[in-house]
C-alpha cells in the first residue's frame, strides 16, 4: 500500500509539473492545476489568490466550480478573510496546511443558504511561495469537507511549492523584459543627446557665419539664417518626438503587455470581477501609442465596474505586422450603443484616444448580452 500511494503521489506531481510547464500563461497554468488537484483528490472546488508584489494587494487569479455565493464579484475582491489574514501574518506555511472555515462563505452558511453555497463551508488553504517569499494561496474544497490525510496534506504542500516556482519563473521573465526595455530607453536617450548636440553645433556655425557678413553681404546673411531656422525647426521636432517617446507614462517603463497584466490584477483585486488577459504576437508600437491603448483599457474596465454589472471580462491584445487590436469583452447588462447617454464621457474619451493613437474604436453591445469594445491601430 505505501508503494502504491507513493506512486500515485508521483503521478499527481508529474501531471501538475507538465501542466505548469506547458501552459502559455500563469492564469492558464493555475486553472489547469486546480482542475488536476480537485479531480485527483476527489474534491470539487478551488480558487487561487495571488499577491501583487508591486502594490501589496491580493487578487483572484483562478477559480474552478465556485458556488453561486462566491460568483458575485464583491465576494471575491481582495479584502479581508481568514486565510488571507493568516497568509499576511505568516502563520500559513507549507508545514501547517490544513482545513479551515471559509470566512467568505460564513454568512451564507449561517443563513443555511445551501442553494448559494452548494454545501461548502470549509477549505484547505495551501500557501504558494518561493524561497520563503510569499506568493499567494490555493484553496480547495468540497461539500462536507473531510479531514485530509497526512499524506494528502504533504502532497498539497509539495504542489504549492511547484506552483510557487512556476509563478516566480514568470515574474523573472517579466523583469527581464523590463530590463530590456530600460536598456532600450537608455540607448534612445543617448541617440537623442547625440542628435541634439550635432544639430546645435550646426546651428551655431550657421549663425556665426551670418554674423560675419552682417552689413557686407545681406544675401549671404539671409541664406545662413534661413538654414539656421530650418535646422532649428528640424531639431525641435526631433526633440519633441523623442521626449514624447521617453516621457514617463502610465506604463511606468513596462511593455504594454505587462502594464495590462498589472492593470488586470489591480482591477480584479479591487472589484472582484474576474478578468482574463490573452496576448498574441509581439507588439512593436511607439510608447505614445502604447500609453493611449493602456488608458483605453483602463477606462473600459472602469466603465465595466460602474455600469455593466458584469461578473467576468476578457481582455485580449493581438499584434501582427499589419495591425494591433485591443479587445475588451464583458458579460454585463449591455446597452444600446446607438444611443449613448450624454453623461458617458468615458466613451468619447476612448474614441479620442484611439484617434490620437492613429486607430479606430468600435463598440458592439446589446441589452442583456454584454459589450465588446475593439480598438484597432494600423
Amino acid at each position: 500500500m505505501p508503494a502504491r500511494s507513493s506512486r500515485r503521489e508521483l503521478e499527481i506531481v508529474s501531471a501538475i509539473a507538465e501542466a505548469l510547464n506547458s501552459a502559455p500563461t500563469v492564469q492558464e497554468a493555475l486553472e489547469r492545476t486546480l482542475e488536476l488537484v480537485t479531480d485527483l483528490l476527489g474534491l470539487q472546488t478551488g480558487w487561487v489568490w495571488l499577491l501583487n508584489r508591486e502594490t501589496g494587494h491580493i487578487y483572484s487569479a483562478a477559480a474552478r466550480n465556485l458556488p453561486p455565493y462566491l460568483q458575485e464579484p464583491l465576494r471575491m475582491s481582495g479584502g479581508w478573510c481568514l486565510c488571507i489574514e493568516q497568509f499576511r501574518d505568516g502563520s500559513l506555511t507549507p508545514r501547517n496546511v490544513d482545513v479551515m472555515e471559509c470566512s467568505r462563505l460564513r454568512p451564507a452558511v449561517r443563513a443555511r443558504q445551501t442553494d448559494l453555497t452548494h454545501g461548502l463551508a470549509h477549505h484547505a488553504s495551501v500557501p504558494l511561495s518561493f524561497q520563503d517569499k510569499p506568493l499567494g494561496i490555493m484553496n480547495i474544497t468540497a461539500p462536507a469537507m473531510r479531514r485530509l490525510t497526512r499524506a494528502e496534506l504533504r502532497l498539497l504542500a509539495t504542489i504549492g511549492l511547484q506552483v510557487g516556482v512556476a509563478i516566480e519563473r514568470a515574474r523573472l521573465a517579466d523583469e527581464s523584459a523590463i530590463l530590456a526595455r530600460a536598456d532600450e530607453r537608455t540607448r534612445l536617450a543617448r541617440e537623442i543627446h547625440d542628435t541634439l548636440a550635432q544639430g546645435l553645433t550646426a546651428l551655431t556655425l550657421q549663425i556665426e557665419t551670418a554674423l560675419r557678413h552682417v552689413g557686407s553681404d545681406p544675401e549671404r546673411v539671409r541664406e545662413r539664417l534661413e538654414k539656421a531656422l530650418a535646422t532649428a525647426r528640424a531639431n525641435l521636432e526631433e526633440a519633441r518626438r523623442s521626449v514624447t517617446d521617453l516621457r514617463a507614462t502610465s506604463l511606468a517603463g513596462k511593455p504594454l503587455t505587462q502594464a495590462l497584466a498589472g492593470l488586470v490584477r489591480e482591477f480584479t483585486s479591487e472589484s472582484g470581477i474576474r478578468v482574463s488577459l490573452e496576448t498574441r504576437g509581439v507588439c512593436a508600437l511607439p510608447l505614445a501609442v502604447e500609453a493611449e491603448l493602456y488608458r483605453i483599457a483602463q477606462q473600459a474596465l472602469a466603465n465595466v465596474q460602474q455600469h455593466a454589472g458584469a461578473k467576468t471580462v476578457r481582455l485580449s491584445l493581438v499584434c501582427t505586422k499589419r495591425s494591433t487590436t485591443l479587445t475588451i469583452d464583458d458579460d454585463g447588462i449591455g446597452f444600446d450603443a446607438r444611443h449613448v447617454p450624454d453623461d458617458r464621457h468615458g466613451i468619447e474619451g476612448m474614441r479620442e484616444r484611439a484617434r490620437i493613437a492613429g486607430g479606430t474604436l468600435r463598440i458592439a453591445s446589446h441589452r442583456g448580452k454584454g459589450t465588446r469594445l475593439t480598438v484597432t491601430v494600423r
